[in-house]
């Protein structure tokens, strides 16, 4: 083992780097993802393309908020000074449940309080929280993604960094 790189090569003592990739990836994933999923949305019909750019470039901004939060929520409640070489599961799993917690309450707190916006008939909603499907798969495959990418964990393929390792 090479000083300073532990047991994981050098992603397992990067955790500024990991933190850095993640986040720019986030960041072009949720714009993009917001620019996709728009016409689920009836401002798609209503707005002007200025209205539609805003919206999704808004969101995003918001998306980022969101994203910073929940990776160090998880960090600071599943994590350890070994991140990412050591607990990456956990940390994934915490970002994952804490944004789609939040999604949730802001698809409802959005729809059906305040009104601020509204699903098309297009929109697959998930029975029992009334959420649409884009919104919370957007919080499950962009953080796994990202992670994934950023820490070098590939739960997929035998040999890969140990994410279950505390």
């Amino acid at each position: 083992m090479t000083a300073g790189l532990g047991k994981h090569g050098a992603l397992g003592q990067n955790w500024l780097g990991a933190l850095r990739r993640y986040f720019a990836f986030a960041a072009i994933a949720h714009l993009v993802w917001e620019f996709a999923h728009l016409p689920l949305y009836t401002i798609w019909l209503t707005g002007t393309p200025g209205e539609l750019v805003f919206a999704a470039v808004h969101c995003t901004g918001g998306d980022i908020l969101i994203t910073l939060s929940t990776i160090m929520l998880s960090l600071c409640v599943f994590g350890s000074s070994e991140w990412p070489s050591t607990r990456g599961g956990r940390v994934l799993g915490g970002a994952v449940i804490f944004g789609v917690a939040y999604t949730i309450f802001s698809e409802w707190l959005n729809i059906e309080l305040r009104e601020a916006w509204a699903y098309r008939e297009m929109m697959p909603v998930i029975p029992l929280i009334d959420a649409g499907l884009s919104p919370i798969l957007q919080w499950i495959v962009i953080p796994v993604v990202g992670y994934c990418w950023a820490t070098g964990i590939r739960p997929w393929r035998r040999g890969s960094v140990d994410v279950t390792h505390d």
